[in-house]
């Protein structure tokens, strides 16, 4: 761990956010008030401007990066992301704060404005608002604490709001790694301000392998069904398999990553989606469905190797193709996202535990996330290994309808930020 800050100096911080409350909240909502919504990625040109000129306002260089090149980007849609750098009087150590501007669909359940901004009885409300707009605004206005407490920053402190981590963050983080600006020759320590409460520190997260299998038969007289394949019913035999046999199987692994919740220590997978037939078609024929696609989502462990819990999946569609000769499949590749974690003894993570500690008055928790984030981008593209979420807001809360953060907590959090912050990269 860095050298804990005069007892002073840690008072200033405090104070200093303390009094950012109102601009903290009132900031937060404007983001929320936004719908930067993904798909199909709408309104992040002004969702990045405003970032960008309240990182202006608070002695930031800043500049749009746009991911031109990336599959995502298009006119209707551009993929916008915003960088700022306040350097102190070396450019290190530098700590960077990401948080990611888009926000998921706001489905049915609400029962307050989804993009309202809305603040009543402590939590301010509204779909972003825990995952992860507020978080981002607490990571700018903690570097602002620095600057209204008078210090001068020693080392520098970099702030970007980014897209698409909703989808994978492939022309948000991993744009800006593969382009040389979020990288380990830049970059000492990196904290994203994801929704996993207030007292505990993330060090990563477990693997994720999407994949499609597409079930192959051959069309028919729905009145002669024996005339034809059909491929609902090979994925029917696909998905009994998978339940009876694949399913237990990965229940027995458990990995001693602190993944939360805790049964999400184990191995999992999910039926995403099924499309089969002439699912939708209006008028119907009396046909036998020659086609069916099913979407799986594997999370699978670090003590697991992406390649043989692929081979398990291709073994169970042999194995299904085995007991049915007219049967066939074929899988592709969606997104495969390896396992990552902290190294163990970084200082980010001890300085953040030290700091909940101080701010909150209670031991900090370790954990690790069920779901990916950005960290393996940071990781994987940018080398940056010291690298943890950090944030306000309750894992629960993301996605959910009536989705919220509790204001205290953003307070609280963006004071274990600004004085970690303050200890990494020093203050005078």
């Amino acid at each position: 761990m860095t050298e804990p800050l005069a007892q002073g100096v840690a008072d200033r911080i405090v104070a200093a956010v303390e009094g950012l409350e109102e601009e903290l909240v009132d900031f937060s909502a404007d983001l929320i008030r936004i719908p930067t919504v993904n798909p199909p990625g709408a309104h992040y040109r002004p969702c990045a401007e405003l970032i960008g000129e309240r990182l202006c306002e608070f002695g930031f260089e800043v500049d749009q990066v746009v991911a031109e090149d990336s599959a995502e980007h298009s006119t209707a849609y551009p993929r916008v992301n915003v960088v700022g750098l306040r350097e102190g009087s070396s450019d290190r150590p530098l700590v960077h704060i990401n948080g990611h501007i888009d926000v998921v669909p706001v489905g049915h359940g609400w029962t307050v404005d989804p993009f309202g901004g809305e603040v009543k009885n402590g939590r301010l409300y509204g779909r972003g608002s825990a995952d992860m707009k507020a978080g981002l605004a607490c990571g700018i206005y903690a570097t602002e604490a620095l600057r209204r407490a008078g210090l001068e920053l020693c080392g520098s402190v970099e702030v970007s709001g980014t897209v698409d981590e909703e989808s994978g963050g492939f022309a948000g983080v991993a744009h800006l790694a593969q382009i040389g600006r979020l990288t380990a020759d830049r970059i000492d320590y990196a904290l994203i301000p994801e929704p996993l409460d207030v007292d505990r520190v993330c060090v990563g997260h477990r693997g994720v392998y999407w994949f499609k299998v597409t079930a192959r038969g051959q069309i028919g007289h729905g009145s002669m069904p024996f005339l034809g394949v059909n491929a609902i019913a090979e994925t029917g035999a696909l998905l009994e398999s998978v339940r009876t046999q694949l399913e237990p199987r990965l229940a027995q692994r458990v990995t001693a990553m602190p993944v939360v919740p805790a049964d999400a220590r184990r191995a999992t997978i999910n039926i995403n989606a099924i499309l089969g037939g002439q699912g939708g078609e209006d008028p119907q024929t009396p046909c036998v469905a020659d086609h069916c696609e099913t979407i799986f989502d594997r999370r699978f462990l670090i003590e697991e190797e992406f390649e043989a819990s692929k081979q398990e999946i291709v073994e169970l569609l042999q194995q299904v193709e085995a007991e049915h000769p007219n049967w066939s499949f074929e899988i592709e590749d969606l997104m495969v996202v390896h396992p990552t974690q902290t190294p163990d003894g970084s200082p980010l993570v001890a300085t953040l535990e030290h700091n909940i500690e101080q701010v909150l008055g209670r031991e900090a928790m370790r954990i690790a996330s069920p779901g990916t984030y950005d960290q393996k981008h940071f990781s994987k593209i940018g080398g940056v290994h010291h690298c943890v979420a950090y944030g306000p807001g309750i894992l629960e809360q993301a996605h959910q309808p009536d989705e919220w953060c509790g204001i205290q907590d953003m307070v609280d959090s963006a004071k274990v930020m600004a004085l970690s912050i303050a200890e990494l990269i020093g203050v005078r």
